[in-house]
């Protein structure tokens, strides 16, 4: 009997382990190949036998490992049987790739079949033409629900929010509601409360899923309903939605306008979501890189990372000018040149070290006004305490090296001062651009690198040329 490709292909794939991933877990190399195969041959019976089933975030990973001119190809061949949740798993430059080659009646068609919080997800990144287009050619109720989460600022808990929940007035019985959960088609996919509304939707309370079941059903709702678990603004900023999830070991919240009626159910799934990009969003700004996506181009990648490194060079020029300062001293005693980088370079790393971590606490909201104090103190001893241990290291090695124990006397003070520098201004520094409303994951990096660079180098040379006489 003979097989055709495409069958062919299937058999090796279910003789071959379910798992799409390898040890490392990235996604194995042979079924990409057996991907990309297919796509080149337009094998639409393996595709959609073999990619349109997987979980959204199996064909979001495969979409970011497959080669670019392979997406598209890939997401029209499947066809209906595309899953559009796999874009919210996806970074910004490939979704906005995938999305803007796609005819808006096909986008329309396939969010309405989302949830709202993942059809906001895609409608945000498109132009506001396309979007109202698209939104045009929904349903009534699905179009005033989605522009309403639209309103809401970007990363907002508003934004993140999805509008469809489970709400009944406070006098219907247990039986009641059950019944209506039975015979209700528009309901969410999967929900673990039932919120409490009154006439005017504002919300009253909340009952979980598992007290309904252990009540009897003649008792009325009000009777077993608690008040909700810390009600989220639609306004709130979404990180700070996340802490209030952290903080109370929330599984959902009710979203909230001002008000006080319920908009919408912030989910557990959004909110680890948001974790990871506020996580991944402060990593990036500590290196200057924006919001920079793998998956970006080369001038892009260079656009976003232009003015941090023109900002760089105009702080690396000023910690010259300190050197310049000095250069006779330097062109008398050469030690000083092949030593002070050495004092500019703990100072950095003790600086960046203090610099992360209060950079992450002041984003947790562990580091505040009241504990600041101590932190400091802590911090400064940290400082006074290595730049002893590493001067007395340093000290000893210089004095060998050059067969000048007062030179290992100079660099030992310098790591001393410098490193109690490094330590003051790692966290001085990002609690003052927070106080003044500027994000310290962005600013703090190139302003500590510049206090440990001028620190160290006049505290060494300046401390040289006293104690030498040059």
């Amino acid at each position: 009997m003979t097989t055709t490709d495409g069958e062919d292909r299937i058999r090796r794939r279910d003789d071959e382990e379910a798992d799409i991933y390898d040890e490392d877990g990235n996604v194995r190399g042979d079924f990409l190949a057996l991907v990309g195969a297919a796509i080149a041959d337009r094998d639409t019976l393996f595709l959609r036998g073999n990619v349109a089933r997987l979980h959204e975030s199996e064909i979001g990973d495969l979409l970011e490992s497959i080669q670019p001119d392979q997406r598209l190809a890939l997401v029209r061949l499947l066809g209906d049987d595309f899953d559009m949740t796999a874009l919210t798993e996806v970074d910004e430059a490939i979704r906005r790739e995938i999305v803007d080659q796609m005819p808006n009646e096909q986008i329309a068609a396939a969010i309405g079949e989302l949830d709202s919080d993942d059809a906001v997800y895609i409608l945000e990144d498109l132009d506001k033409e396309d979007r109202e287009e698209i939104l045009a050619q929904m349903p009534f109720t699905e179009r005033v629900r989605l522009r309403r989460a639209l309103d809401y600022p970007e990363s907002s808990a508003g934004r993140r929010m999805q509008t469809e929940f489970v709400a009944v007035p406070p006098f219907w019985t247990v039986g009641q509601t059950i019944d209506y959960m039975r015979d209700e088609e528009d309901l969410p996919y999967s929900f673990s409360q039932i919120f409490v509304i009154d006439p005017t939707f504002k919300l009253l309370g909340a009952v979980d899923l598992d007290q309904i079941l252990r009540t009897k059903r003649q008792t009325k709702i009000e009777q077993i309903m608690r008040e909700t678990n810390h009600p989220v603004p639609a306004e709130m900023d979404q990180e700070e939605a996340a802490q209030l999830f952290e903080q109370y070991d929330l599984l959902s919240a009710a979203v909230v306008d001002e008000n006080g009626r319920l908009v919408g159910v912030l989910t557990i799934d959004d909110v680890v979501d948001v974790i990871h990009e506020e996580a991944d969003e402060d990593i990036k700004r500590l290196g200057g890189v924006g919001d920079e996506e793998l998956s970006d181009n080369v001038v892009s990648t260079a656009r976003s990372r232009f003015l941090w490194l023109l900002i760089n060079l105009g702080t690396a020029m000023l910690s010259a000018s300190v050197i310049g300062l000095f250069d006779a001293s330097i062109e008398k005693m050469i030690a000083l040149a092949v030593l002070m980088p050495i004092v500019a370079s703990m100072g950095g790393n003790a600086g960046t070290q203090t610099m992360t971590v209060t950079v992450r606490a002041l984003a947790t909201r562990d580091l505040d006004i009241y504990n600041a104090g101590r932190i400091i103190r802590r911090e400064a001893g940290v400082g006074i305490l290595n730049g002893a241990v590493f001067a007395t290291i340093m000290g000893a090695i210089a004095g060998i090296w050059f067969h000048d124990y007062q030179l290992g006397g100079v660099i030992a003070a310098a790591m001393i001062i410098n490193l109690m520098a490094a330590a003051l201004a790692g966290i001085l520094l990002p609690l003052l651009l927070d106080k003044v409303g500027a994000d310290p994951a962005i600013a703090s990096s190139v302003f500590v690198t510049t206090v440990t660079d001028c620190t160290g180098f006049f505290a060494f040379l300046g401390i040289a040329t006293w104690w030498f006489g040059i």
